[in-house]
């Protein structure tokens, strides 16, 4: 199998899993956890399986590349969802899934500016196509999109900090394995998030009728979702590149509906269909 067609594919299944990721927290949710403290408990499960993998190297080669492995576990882990977190108490849900969703334009602009790296106009094209995409599969027929500054510029800042991970993660993957990058991707943002933690109520005590419903989620997020997860799209990015892996974020939307849908039963409408095909669309021409 041709490896960037195998990437291309792997970097698909893992937003899948991603999108899938939002009815397991809104599961959590319900059973007395907070959206930080989720996050807190998969990272520091996701960090005990990639360190059993990878422990005879602690520290970067140097104290720079140690600083860009610390902006790696923010802008990647801690920052980017504390972001979105509190961006989804000021403003609509729908702003912020669109919002976030500018992350591959973003890392495209980034990946210019930093990397010097032209960029073809299929590419912006088939990204502005997927975006709007986007906006028809989380619109869903209703015009519940509104301003609200503070809100809308936190969701920004998140989708910006995603773009950086994605832009700095090019340039350590050429000097650093996958297992170390993601352990220290993993260990930062773990800590940091740990740190804003306690500025937040703990999780509630479980009852023992929902403990294999609690387990069987937490599991999927920590090691599905993070651990396997963050390693498949670190390299992805390295094969790629950033601006054709962040493409796939643009099906996270969609995803999420379709999970909601079979595992909450939530209603689908001929919405997700439209705004699919054009979303498949817009990443078919940014990628192919």
């Amino acid at each position: 199998m041709n490896q960037n067609f195998k990437f291309n594919v792997l970097a698909f299944l893992t937003v899948c899993i991603w999108g899938i990721t939002f009815v397991s927290t809104k599961i959590l949710l319900s059973d007395g956890f907070t959206p930080t403290w989720i996050f807190i408990i998969r990272f520091a499960i996701a960090y005990v399986c990639v360190f059993a993998l990878s422990h005879n190297k602690l520290w970067a080669n140097t104290k720079k590349d140690e600083l860009y492995m610390l902006a790696m576990g923010l802008t990647g882990g801690s920052v980017y969802f504390i972001l979105e977190n509190n961006a989804l108490q000021l403003t609509y849900a729908s702003n912020v899934s669109l919002i976030i969703c500018t992350a591959p334009i973003l890392t495209i602009i980034l990946d210019s500016i930093v990397n010097k790296t032209k960029v073809k106009f299929r590419v912006i094209l088939g990204s502005l196509i997927a975006l709007c995409g986007v906006a028809i599969v989380v619109l869903n027929g209703s015009i519940t999109f509104g301003l609200n500054p503070l809100g809308d510029i936190l969701t920004f800042l998140a989708a910006l900090s995603f773009a950086s991970y994605c832009i700095i993660l090019k340039d350590m993957s050429k000097r650093y394995s996958n297992l170390f990058i993601t352990r220290k991707v993993f260990f930062y943002g773990w800590v940091s998030a740990l740190i804003y933690g306690f500025t937040e109520p703990f999780p509630q005590l479980i009852s023992l009728n929902v403990f294999p419903q609690v387990l069987i989620n937490m599991l999927f997020l920590s090691i599905i979702a993070s651990f396997l997860c963050f390693l498949v799209w670190n390299k992805a990015v390295q094969v790629l590149g950033p601006n054709t892996t962040s493409n796939y974020i643009y099906f996270t939307p969609m995803i999420t509906i379709i999970a909601s849908t079979l595992i909450l039963k939530e209603p689908i409408t001929a919405w997700l269909v439209v705004g699919g095909i054009v979303i498949i669309t817009g990443v078919y021409m940014s990628t192919k």
